[in-house]
Order: structure tokens, then sequence, then C-alpha cells
């Protein structure tokens, strides 16, 4: 009963469309103003946390309020249901549990950042585990699913994705040696195209995940990703360029899609 009154379809369907047309204001907003963290970290942002339990704050409240979402369904037990979820949580399992034990320097991240952070990520959880276990048509995802061209599509385009997203990260962390703060070009993988490697794979993977669950709420998700991470690999562009001139800008890369932005 309590399920029913969360999801009821026109509340539901009434976030979705906030959730659509306010990436659209978002993205718009940080063409001007700068996510004071990382590269940008920035003190007026308010207080702030080391970068380790800053990201397992923002991150881990995802993962187990999906996990929760999904025992509490009548749909639980459903083969493609549990896959598609099952892809949603090992993205955020990364993300909240081995991203930040991997991360060097002392970095900080602001608290606003952080709860803004877990808004978002549990909109999203709203979004998606709402479709996928409770409002979804019933037989929409019977286990076939699972063969189909769509599904078999998403899920490739989801793990070239991922592994876009972890080999990046994985080029930003070696590129200083411990108590280095300085900053320096990365090079190697999808860095030989755009700026924000790192932003490309985890873009491409929510845009796989929208095509494996063939879901407004999936593609919403997607629309999401681009419009918080591509003004920040703007912005990273222009800092590269600050510090580094024509070495830089010599390169040529874009921001966060090969050839395109």
């Amino acid at each position: 009963m309590v399920m029913e009154r969360i999801f009821d379809p026109v509340i539901y369907w009434s976030i979705v469309g906030a959730m659509s047309v306010l990436a659209v204001i978002v993205f718009i907003a940080l063409q001007r103003l700068t996510a004071g963290y990382g590269m940008m970290y920035n003190r007026r942002w308010g207080p702030a946390v080391g970068n380790r339990p800053g990201w397992v704050l923002m991150e881990a409240p995802v993962f187990f309020a999906m996990l929760m979402l999904w025992l509490l369904s009548p749909r639980r037990a459903e083969a493609a249901p549990a896959v598609m979820v099952s892809l949603f949580l090992l993205h955020y399992f990364q993300r909240s549990f081995i991203f930040p034990a991997l991360i060097r320097g002392k970095g900080k991240m602001p608290l606003a950042i952080i709860a803004m952070g877990v808004v978002f990520n549990l909109l999203n959880a709203y979004m998606i585990g709402g479709w996928i276990f409770y409002l979804a048509p019933e037989g929409r995802y019977p286990a076939s699913w699972l063969a189909s061209p769509l599904f078999i599509l998403g899920t490739a385009v989801f793990f070239l994705g991922m592994w876009i997203n972890i080999q990046s990260d994985g080029i930003v962390r070696r590129l200083r040696k411990p108590g280095d703060t300085r900053h320096y070009i990365p090079r190697g993988g999808m860095y030989r195209y755009v700026t924000s490697a790192n932003y490309f794979g985890e873009f491409t993977e929510w845009v796989g995940f929208a095509i494996l669950t063939w879901s407004v709420p999936g593609a919403v998700f997607a629309l999401w990703t681009f419009a918080n991470l591509a003004p920040r690999a703007m912005r990273i562009h222009e800092r590269y360029i600050e510090e580094f001139g024509s070495e830089y800008a010599s390169l040529r890369r874009k921001y966060i899609i090969p050839y395109i932005y």
C-alpha cells in the first residue's frame, strides 16, 4: 500500500517530467556556475570532508535505496528486472565503495555538493526503480527480454562505458606520485579525443542503460548525466588551457563526446 502511494502514476510521471525540464535548466546554469569539488574545489561552497568519505556519503545512499526498491517489489524474483537493476547496482557499488578506496591525495568535497548529489541520485533511483519494479506494464520485461536486440546492444554499450570510465579514472590516478599536488595532462585511452574521458564513459554507460531498458526514465537519466557532466567537462577543458596553454590547446580535444562536443 505504501509503495502504491509512493509510485502513484500521476506523481511519478510528474516527477519524471520535472526532471526532464530541470536537466535542461541545470545544463544552462552550469555554463556559469562551477561546482566546487575535485580540481575545482572552492572553500566558498562551505564545510567540506575528505574526498574518500565524501564520495561514499554521496553515492552509497542510491545503492541501498535501489536495493530496497528491488527487495520490496512484487517483481523482485523476475529475471529481466533483476538483471537490469543488478547493472545499476554494479555501477553504484563501484562508485560508492571501490572508487573512493582508490582515491589518492587529500582533496576535499563540500557537504553542499554531497547533499545535492544524494538528492539527485535518490531521484534517479526513484525514476529507474519505480519504472522497472512498479510501473512498467505487466509483461513489459519478460525473461525473453534478456535475449532481445535492445537488451544485448544496451548491455554492450553499458559495459563499454563502464570500462572507459574505470580505465580513465586509473589514468588520472596514476598521473601523480604520493605527495604531489600539481596538475598533469592525462594521456592515453579516450583522453586522446576528449578532456573528460571518465565522464564520457559514465555518459556512455547510461545511454546503454536507456537502450537496454528502452524506457523514458532511462532516457531522462542519460539526459541528466549529460546535463550535469558536460558543463563540468567544459570547465576542466578551460582550466587545462589556462594552465598548459598551447600545449593543451594543440591536442584539439573535445569536452566530453569525441569529435562532437
